[in-house]
């Protein structure tokens, strides 16, 4: 099985049982857009994580063998910025953005969060293990329009 096949395969399994993705992360025990993104191909689980998931999905062992494959991240695009540090937004967009569309849209509805409407946050956090860097973003939810 691989990456679309078992994200197909989580996707009408949630569907199925009317779960929510937070739901979903609990019984794994992981955060939310952690779970998603593993959902959309973009990141792996352990085997214990793994089995979890699809024990709580009543999934097939290939689901289970397809989580714990390392993914191939963000091959759907040709287009990176050179600059290590902007190339990490990328990253971040490649890898998470597609989870946290997901739940997005399940916590607001159809819609997007404005960039115009919008403030963003960028604090020091002092660590033992390495300086942290915690960007919050905020933006207002702008569902679509129904005509």
């Amino acid at each position: 099985m691989n990456k679309i096949e078992m994200t197909e395969a989580i996707i009408a399994a949630k569907q199925k049982k009317s779960l929510s993705w937070g739901e979903i992360a609990t019984a794994v025990g992981l955060s939310d857009v952690f779970i998603t993104s593993v959902a959309l191909g973009q990141n792996s689980l352990s085997p214990e994580d793994a089995q979890k998931l699809t024990q709580f999905l009543e999934l097939d062992s290939c689901v289970t063998q397809a989580l714990v494959e390392y993914p191939t991240k963000a091959e759907n695009t040709d287009l990176v910025a050179k600059d290590p540090l902007i190339y990490r937004f990328y990253e971040i967009a490649y890898v998470y953005g597609g989870a946290l569309k997901e739940v997005i849209q399940e916590k607001f509805g159809d819609g997007i969060m404005s960039a115009i409407d919008f403030t963003m946050d960028v604090e020091k956090e002092e660590d033992p293990k390495g300086d942290r860097v915690v960007v919050t973003m905020n933006g207002k939810f702008l569902p679509y329009k129904k005509w």
